[in-house]
């Protein structure tokens, strides 16, 4: 058994010396004696204690719970109740205090031992809880306070990035805006030379095939500057679904017929289109920018003089097609990578392209609602099978 500064507050002389001397004999130091809780609290001020033996019942204004309510509050020291009554309502009000342990009277030194040491343990428990809950509160309170720093430090960031995002969308918007002018002027003249050189000159021939040259090289710059526009508008999240009513067979003519006019390798389109209605619902522009991609794309990887089987059809309120080609097909090693911008396929060859069509379709079937997918063997072709929500 350790040694002890104990206070003892009892209002019985016999009490209190009994008290004192068998806590002597365990070798405890006694600090003081107090019959009332003034005197104890008192004592208190002046010199420290490690536990006070409280009699419930004082002489004086303050008894043994309110005088315990107190040192609770000022002193942190545990408290042991003497107490003659084991009666509910008494062990209630002591209750309230949170106390160490209490000892019925009379007691023995054994259990006065055993009930000391067990206070001693539960208070420092106690003590030691407390101790991590205020460290682990502070750890809180420190982590909370550097994740708001961090988060107010991502906050700027996303905003920077945000501000850069729409420079840079500004940027490419102008500057694609201010090609498309001069261009428009060079795609006229060489128009214009076209028509001179049906005149007879001796240069007709090379005029003829300069100007076609010019006229399709502007061609190919333009839709390069169409597509930074789309992504440059994708990327600023101005792409809305924007559904209006389309007649299906002139609409779906057109994307041909548009499609048919770039074709230079003898590449023969097969048209299927059953039982579609006579008009469809969805987002026009959107749907011209994903036929027209998938079905240009087609015809450009087709061998020269091949087909292109283009089908569509309507189910379940979904716009279908199927869109084979018997090409150069797309090698395993980089299917994962056809929608990626600017990804071109190691098999192209000399044809020309940016890498950005089927990024175009893939972005314009997420915001239109619907589903792309494929299926290609290298020299042997690629379908693609698209699906399309309409009213």
């Amino acid at each position: 058994m350790f040694s002890l500064k104990i206070l003892i507050t009892e209002d019985d002389t016999v009490s209190a010396l009994l008290l004192k001397k068998a806590l002597e004999k365990n070798h405890h130091e006694i600090i003081g004696m107090a019959d009332s809780g003034e005197m104890a609290l008192e004592i208190l001020e002046s010199t420290r204690a490690d536990i006070v033996m409280m009699d419930i019942n004082l002489s004086g204004k303050l008894d043994g719970i309110k005088t315990t309510e107190i040192i609770n509050e000022r002193f942190n020291i545990p408290v042991v109740y003497l107490t003659a009554s084991s009666d509910t309502e008494t062990l209630q009000k002591v209750a309230v205090t949170n106390p160490s342990a209490y000892v019925i009277k009379p007691f023995n030194i054994r259990e006065l031992n055993m009930v000391i040491e067990l206070a001693i343990f539960k208070d420092r428990k106690e003590k030691e809880l407390q101790n991590l809950n205020n460290e682990l509160e502070e750890k809180v309170k420190q982590r909370t306070a550097d994740l708001n720093e961090a988060n107010k430090e991502l906050q700027k960031a996303l905003e920077k990035e945000r501000e850069l995002s729409e420079l840079k969308s500004r940027i490419v918007q102008n500057v694609s805006h201010g090609f498309k002018t001069p261009l428009t002027s060079i795609l006229s003249s060489a128009q214009l030379l076209q028509m001179y050189a049906e005149k007879d000159h001796p240069f007709k021939a090379k005029i003829s095939k300069h100007a076609t040259k010019i006229e399709n090289s502007v061609r190919s710059l333009n839709s390069l500057l169409t597509s930074v526009l789309f992504f440059g508008k994708a990327d600023a999240d101005k792409m809305n679904y924007k559904p209006v009513k389309i007649y299906t067979a002139a609409f779906l003519k057109d994307v041909v017929d548009m499609v048919k006019a770039g074709i230079d390798n003898d590449v023969k389109i097969d048209t299927k289109f059953d039982k579609l209605p006579k008009m469809i619902t969805t987002d026009m522009d959107l749907l011209y920018q994903i036929l027209e991609n998938l079905l240009a794309n087609a015809v450009k990887y087709s061998k020269d003089g091949g087909m292109v089987e283009f089908k569509v059809w309507v189910e379940e309120s979904r716009l279908k097609a199927e869109i084979r080609d018997y090409g150069i097909g797309i090698p395993p090693s980089e299917q994962a990578q056809l929608f990626d911008r600017f990804f071109r396929g190691k098999n192209v060859g000399l044809r020309e392209g940016s890498g950005l069509g089927l990024s175009i379709v893939k972005k314009c079937v997420e915001v239109i609602g619907g589903e792309v997918s494929f299926e290609s063997e290298v020299n042997k072709g690629t379908t693609f099978y698209l699906e399309i929500p309409i009213k």
